[in-house]
C-alpha cells in the first residue's frame, strides 16, 4: 500500500518532469528516484520507470506526423533495430540480480546526467552546422544548379551498429537516449532538428515498448506507481509546461543535473 506522501511525490515528481520533459528532457532523473524512495528495488523501479512514461511517447508521435513520413523509408529498418536492441537491454536487466543492478544504478545515474548536460553543446553545434550548410546553399552561383539535402536517414553498417548499441542501453536503463540518439543522427548528417525529432520518435518508442512489454510480462512492474506516475505525467506535460517555462529553461537544466549529482552521491554512499 502507498502512503499518501509517497503518493504526491509519484504525482508531485512524474508532473514535474512531464514539464520538464516538454521544455528540455531529461525527466528520468526525477521519477526514477522517487520510485526508489518509495523503498522498491531499482530493477522494480527502472521496469516501472519505463512502463509508465510510453504512453507519453506514444502520443508524442502524432506532433511528428509530417516528419515521420518524410522518412517513411526508415521506419521499418529503424524499429527493428530499436526492438532487436531493447531486446536485448530489457533481457539484460531481467537477468541481472538486483544487488549487482544497485552497485551499476550509480554510474547509470551519472552517465545519464552527463548526457543531460551535453544537450545544450550539442544543440548548439548541431544549429550552427545547419546554419553553416543553409550558408553554403546561398553563396551558390545563380547558374549553378544545386540539389539541397532531402534529410533523410540512410542507415550504413556503422550508423546501424552505433544505433543498436543505443537501443541497448535503452531497453537497459532508458535515461539520456533521446539526447543520444539526436546526437547520433547529428554526426550522421541531419540538420534539421524536427526531422531528427520525428525519427527519433520512432526509434525510441520501439526500444522502450518492448521493453515495456518484456518487464510486464516477467511482473517487474509495480502498477500502483505506475498509474500514479502515468497520472502525474498526464498533468505536468500539459499544465506543468507553463510553470517550466517560467522557471525558465537553464533553471530547470540546472535543477535536473543537481538532481543527477545529488542522487549519484547519494547511492554511491549507500553501498559504501
Amino acid at each position: 500500500m502507498i502512503s499518501w506522501q509517497y503518493a504526491l511525490l509519484l504525482i508531485g515528481a512524474s508532473a514535474l518532469a512531464g514539464a520538464i520533459n516538454s521544455v528540455a528532457g531529461g525527466g528520468t532523473l526525477l521519477t526514477f528516484p522517487a520510485i526508489l524512495a518509495t523503498g522498491q528495488l531499482s530493477t522494480i523501479a527502472n521496469a516501472t520507470n519505463t512502463v509508465a512514461l510510453w504512453p507519453g511517447q506514444l502520443s508524442s508521435l502524432w506532433g511528428y506526423k509530417s516528419e515521420i513520413q518524410h522518412n517513411a523509408r526508415s521506419i521499418i529498418p529503424l524499429s527493428v533495430i530499436g526492438l532487436v536492441g531493447g531486446i536485448c537491454g530489457a533481457l539484460l536487466l531481467i537477468n541481472t540480480p538486483a544487488a549487482i543492478f544497485d552497485q551499476i544504478v550509480p554510474f547509470l545515474v551519472l552517465s545519464a546526467t552527463l548526457i543531460f548536460m551535453a544537450q545544450e553543446p550539442l544543440s548548439r553545434w548541431q544549429k550552427a552546422r545547419a546554419e553553416t550548410i543553409a550558408s553554403k546553399e546561398t553563396d551558390l552561383p545563380p547558374s549553378a544548379t544545386y540539389a539541397a539535402p532531402d534529410d533523410r536517414l540512410r542507415l550504413t553498417l556503422p550508423i546501424v551498429l552505433f544505433l543498436l548499441g543505443i537501443a541497448v542501453y535503452g531497453g537497459y536503463f532508458g535515461a539520456g537516449i533521446g539526447i543520444l540518439t539526436l546526437a547520433a543522427f547529428g554526426l550522421m548528417g541531419m540538420t534539421n532538428i524536427h526531422q531528427m525529432n520525428g525519427v527519433k520518435a520512432i526509434f525510441t518508442l520501439g526500444i522502450n515498448g518492448i521493453a515495456a512489454l518484456l518487464f510486464i510480462l516477467k511482473g517487474l512492474v509495480d502498477w500502483k506507481i505506475a498509474a500514479l506516475m502515468t497520472l502525474g505525467s498526464i498533468f505536468g506535460g500539459y499544465a506543468g509546461a507553463g510553470i517550466a517555462r517560467r522557471i525558465g529553461q537553464k533553471n530547470v537544466r540546472r535543477i535536473v543535473i543537481g538532481i543527477g549529482f545529488t542522487l549519484t552521491l547519494t547511492l554511491l554512499l549507500r553501498h559504501l
